[in-house]
């Protein structure tokens, strides 16, 4: 029950700190990627600001033990760059410049009924499933074009399976 507090806590924070800093906003946050015209600088403060946070709380936080509310840290361990990274990293950067949207403030504004912002969230919603799906796709055809290995007939008789 902790565990489900807390993360609806800090759900319910992230979302008004998006709400807050205008990132929420999608004429903003294109406004911002818009370094040619009309740019605006604003959400780089709000960008430096979270990190300088992060970096600080990252510190302070890891030197506890344990966190409160798990039995260990889920820090990833991977350093590699892989196809699926860079796909992944280049759909994300498509999406934020024509939308205005990145997942978290996609799906908070989302919740306001914007046309927009609802089209964005049922879009990353059917993109993460086709994702799924592929994966799944070439698990299964990677397993069928896995060799498996022949079973010994020493010891046996014809006739016996």
């Amino acid at each position: 029950m902790k565990t489900t507090l807390t993360a609806l806590f800090a759900g319910i924070l992230f979302g008004v700190g998006l709400v807050v800093s205008g990132m929420t906003r999608a004429d903003k946050v294109i406004d911002f990627l818009d370094v040619a015209h009309q740019w605006d600088p604003s959400l780089a403060f709000v960008m430096v600001g979270a990190i300088g946070v992060h970096m600080v709380l990252l510190r302070v936080v890891l030197q506890r033990p344990s966190p409160l509310f798990a039995t260990s840290f889920g820090i990833p361990t991977r350093t590699d760059i892989d196809p699926r990274l860079v796909g992944g990293a280049a759909l994300f950067g498509i999406g934020w410049g024509l939308g205005g949207y990145c997942p978290g403030p996609g799906l908070v504004s989302s919740m306001s009924g914007a046309g927009n912002a609802v089209a964005f969230a049922l879009s990353l919603t059917v993109g993460m499933y086709l994702v799924r799906l592929w994966e799944l796709h070439r698990a299964a055809s990677q397993d069928k074009r896995t060799p498996r290995p022949q079973r010994s007939t020493v010891g046996r008789t014809s006739g016996q399976a």
